[in-house]
């Protein structure tokens, strides 16, 4: 059965780092591209971060460049989101997700182009 569990979330205040961890099981791990979404209250979900099979191609939401970092480790079936010098309006909560590799991109960066998605964590940044 296919499980993305996300973890690494809590409370923190503006200014501090969080590392958020996916880890993945019930498919080839390496035969998709990553995402890390989220979704803050009354709020559209919206892509975070991206990453391809290899961890070779990488996109960022302009609201995160230069502050988070998405990387991945295919022999542990993982996927990270490293973030720096939080701030409140990145409160939401943060989602892991799986698309398909089929080599026509290295990554996606639309949610209806993922085909599993995790439970979730909350990141709560206070001022």
């Amino acid at each position: 059965q296919v499980e993305l569990v996300e973890s690494g979330g809590g409370s923190v205040q503006a200014g501090d780092s969080l590392r958020l961890s996916c880890e993945a099981s019930g498919f080839r791990f390496s035969s998709y591209s990553m995402g890390w979404f989220r979704q803050a209250p009354g709020k559209e979900r919206e892509i975070v971060a991206a990453i391809s099979w290899n961890g070779g191609r990488l996109y960022y939401a302009d609201s995160v460049q230069g502050r988070f970092t998405i990387s991945r480790d295919n022999f542990k079936d993982t996927m990270y989101l490293q973030m720096t010098s939080l701030r409140p309006e990145d409160t939401a909560a943060y989602y892991c997700a799986a698309a398909w590799n089929d080599g026509a991109f290295p990554y996606r960066v639309t949610q209806e182009e993922y085909a599993y998605w995790g439970q979730g964590t909350q990141v709560t940044v206070s001022s």
